[in-house]
């Protein structure tokens, strides 16, 4: 038992030293690991940041061409509008009046002709003829608007059918000097307007550009899908309006479908805002390449680290073992399993430094096999051997504690070292000792010991060499006085012969 857990304690270092290598190998992979996350999770939202500002520029720019042309059509209808307040306007000819309301209206082949509707709805002059062909509008959105409401302005109407190509109506009211309604001025932009201008643009497959009105009616859509068109967003429970705000973005899945997105909205610059998206699986596609080489190589460097600091703790292990059963065959008798003179020496001088620092007592046996000599004659070295290692056991067998140093001291001589331990137990254990061999002997072996006993507080000054003296002097004193018994020494007699 002593001797395992001096085995124990002699691996023990070594087993720390492995353990502190392989968590630092570990704690050296987590940091540099916890690095590469954070340097890639840097990269994903730079990656991010420059999606967002490209769309933020996309959504911008289209909403600038947007509000321009809004605004150069508005100002044909505002001049259509002021130019029907002209007294002469219904005295002159058609062609005159042709001239006089649309001379500066805007042509261009995306923007419907201009058209003006009396109070009640019926189409009075039409830019692109002068018969027009007899038509009424009063039920349109457009139109009820407008003789409902003095104050609003320019209308935007939802994307419809007008004229024969889908379009959005853009009109005005039409008042008299009092305020009275006169009727309406409108016009409208052809969706070709929309799908050329989104043409010019160099788009994925799956990005997105949205036109909406204030109150989030859809009004174009890229990719052209005519059943999301004049749908409004109030509509679906769950996309509201704090999603997107002006100038704002908004990641994940969007209103219309499944797809996962990055969108940016523009600011509040004209009666529309654009809003341009783009998959995240293309916003992070590079990314995610970056990400998954940076990993590879960092997953391979830490295999390579765990699997060298795992090599290396265990040949750490295997010198420790080795060397621990070096030390064990240099400190170990060979016959016996005890501790040699050179591990009893070494033992003694620490727990001799040890006791005159805690001020506590040290015991020592010196336990001498008796009349070996002459049964070793008799029955020859083998035979004395056995009496040598049947002698050791029983010492073993009686001390129990881990500080206790049981040692072959030369020959057939025995000592044991008791730390902490006063003569009265020493004495105890001694004789627990020789009855062992004493009862073991009556089996056949024919030996017994002697003990001699010996236990002092060291002071300042002292040397172990004189508890070594004492406990020997005892041992003479039970061997004359007739062997297999045990003596403790005198130590104040001994101390001041010394």
């Amino acid at each position: 038992m002593l001797s395992g857990w001096r085995e124990a304690t002699a691996r023990r270092p070594w087993r720390i030293s492995a353990k502190l290598l392989i968590i630092s190998s570990v704690v050296t992979v987590i940091g540099f690991s916890a690095i590469c996350v954070n340097v890639m999770l840097d990269m994903r939202r730079g990656e991010e940041a420059l999606a967002r500002q490209t769309l933020e520029n996309l959504a911008t720019s289209i909403d600038a061409d947007i509000s321009r042309n809004i605004d150069i059509y508005d100002l044909s209808l505002k001049a259509v509008a002021n130019n029907m307040l002209l007294p002469e306007i219904n005295t002159v000819s058609k062609p005159i009046r042709q001239l006089i309301l649309f001379d500066h209206a805007t042509t261009a082949k995306h923007f419907g002709a201009i058209q003006v509707f009396d109070a009640d709805g019926n189409l009075a002059i039409d830019a692109s003829t002068l018969d027009p062909v007899p038509d009424n509008r009063g039920s349109e959105e457009y139109f009820t608007v407008h003789r409902n409401n003095p104050n609003a302005g320019l209308f935007i109407s939802r994307p419809m059918l007008f004229r024969g190509a889908y379009s959005i109506v853009l009109s005005r009211r039409l008042s008299d000097t009092d305020g009275g309604f006169m009727g309406v001025v409108a016009g409208s932009i052809r969706f070709t307007y929309f799908h050329e201008l989104f043409e010019r643009l160099s788009l994925d497959p799956e990005d997105t550009i949205t036109v909406l009105k204030r109150d989030r009616t859809i009004m174009m859509r890229r990719p052209f899908d005519l059943d999301i068109i004049g749908k409004n967003l109030n509509d679906r429970q769950a996309w509201k309006a704090d999603n997107l705000r002006a100038g704002g973005s908004f990641t994940g899945q969007g209103p219309v479908d499944p797809t996962a997105r990055l969108y940016v909205r523009s600011g509040e610059t004209g009666p529309l805002f654009v809003v341009a998206g783009k998959p995240l699986s293309t916003v992070f596609a590079l990314w995610q390449k970056e990400a998954v080489r940076i990993g590879a190589v960092v997953l391979v460097l830490a295999l390579f680290v765990l699997g060298s600091a795992i090599v290396l703790a265990r040949e750490i292990g295997r010198r420790a073992d080795a060397e621990s059963k070096l030390e064990e065959m240099a400190t170990t008798d060979a016959l016996t399993g005890l501790r040699n003179r050179r591990k009893f020496d070494h033992v003694i001088d620490i727990e001799w430094r040890r006791a005159m620092r805690q001020k506590t007592q040290v015991a020592l046996l010196m336990i001498d096999a008796d009349h070996f000599k002459a049964y070793n004659d008799t029955f020859g070295h083998q035979a004395g051997d056995q009496v040598l290692v049947g002698i050791a056991i029983c010492i073993s067998d009686s001390v129990h504690r881990a500080g206790d140093c049981a040692a072959r001291y030369g020959g057939e001589e025995f000592a044991v070292l008791l730390p902490n331990t006063s003569a009265t137990d020493a004495f105890r254990i001694a004789e627990t000792i020789r009855a062992k061999v004493l009862g073991w002997s009556d089996g056949g072996a024919g030996s017994t010991v002697s003990c001699g006993i010996a236990s002092l507080a060291p002071t300042s000054g002292m040397d172990w060499a004189i508890l070594v003296a004492a406990a020997d002097k005892a041992l003479y004193a039970a061997k004359a006085g007739g062997r297999n018994q045990s003596v403790v020494a005198s130590l104040p007699k001994l101390s001041l012969v010394a």
